[in-house]
């Protein structure tokens, strides 16, 4: 019997690469004596039932198979990690398989994910349109709105996303900068993602598009080809690895519970 999309199965899956051009090996990096890729694994088995690693290297295929992971071996070529999981799917839906009506994407370089946030972007599928999904978050006081490295959205009443950019959008005409964040509410891109199998076949078989160029931002490629990101609001962050430093971080954090 079919499934209906509110009775969805979910997979998750890791993209997850040796080869970092900030931080190379960093999915193998410790934290805390543990492999980072394997936090990220065991926190998002917390609320998915499947998770695959999908990676180009064999250290961290090892490391992978020796902790009892499941992973899957995908192209060195890959642009982006929704690339890599579009192979990995096709590898995952064999005939053979149990039927997975929706894929999650998940960071491999964040070791702390709260299974909160998986859930909550599971939710978006309860609804049947929904193809794409993704997490925001609300700015807070205080917050650098500017920051170019942390992609902001602007979204419809539905709480489909509308565009991404690495400027602060929108706009606020009639008040100084520095006020910005205390006349509007600003929303964070949290890079979580998730698909539905058919869908994420389809954006990636897309050429690359003029505001994804110009912003290096992905979404805005699916955007402009039609497809709807449904949004879900999170108020967690949790703490990305992206250089050696940022280790630091995360093994104080461990120390105080996080």
């Amino acid at each position: 019997m079919m499934k209906n999309k509110s009775e969805s199965r979910f997979c998750g899956i890791i993209p997850a690469r040796y080869a970092s051009t900030r931080f190379p090996g960093k999915p193998l990096v410790l934290i805390g004596g543990i492999p980072m890729i394997r936090r990220v694994y065991e926190q998002s088995l917390k609320s998915l039932d499947e998770v695959y690693v999908a990676t180009d290297d064999e250290r961290i295929r090892e490391v992978v198979l020796k902790f009892g992971g499941k992973v899957i071996m995908t192209s060195a070529q890959h642009q982006s990690g929704t690339d890599r999981c579009a192979e990995a799917a096709a590898k995952i839906l064999t005939p053979e398989a149990v039927e997975i009506n929706v894929f999650l994407n998940i960071q491999g370089d964040e070791p702390f994910i709260s299974p909160d946030q998986i859930n909550t972007l599971k939710s978006c599928f309860d609804e049947k349109s929904v193809e794409i999904a993704t997490l925001v978050r609300k700015t807070r006081p205080g917050e650098d709105i500017f920051n170019t490295n942390h992609p902001k959205v602007i979204i419809d009443v539905a709480s489909n996303a509308i565009y991404f950019s690495r400027s602060v959008i929108p706009f606020h005409r009639d008040c100084d900068l520095t006020q910005w964040a205390e006349k509007h509410i600003f929303y964070k891109h949290v890079g979580l993602y998730a698909y539905t199998a058919e869908a994420l076949k389809k954006i990636t078989l897309l050429p690359r598009s003029p505001l994804e160029i110009a912003e290096s931002l992905e979404q805005n490629r699916w955007i402009e080809n039609g497809f709807k990101i449904r949004t879900a609001i999170t108020e967690m962050e949790s703490i990305g690895i992206d250089t050696p430093d940022d280790v630091k971080r995360a093994e104080s954090a461990l120390r105080h519970n996080y």
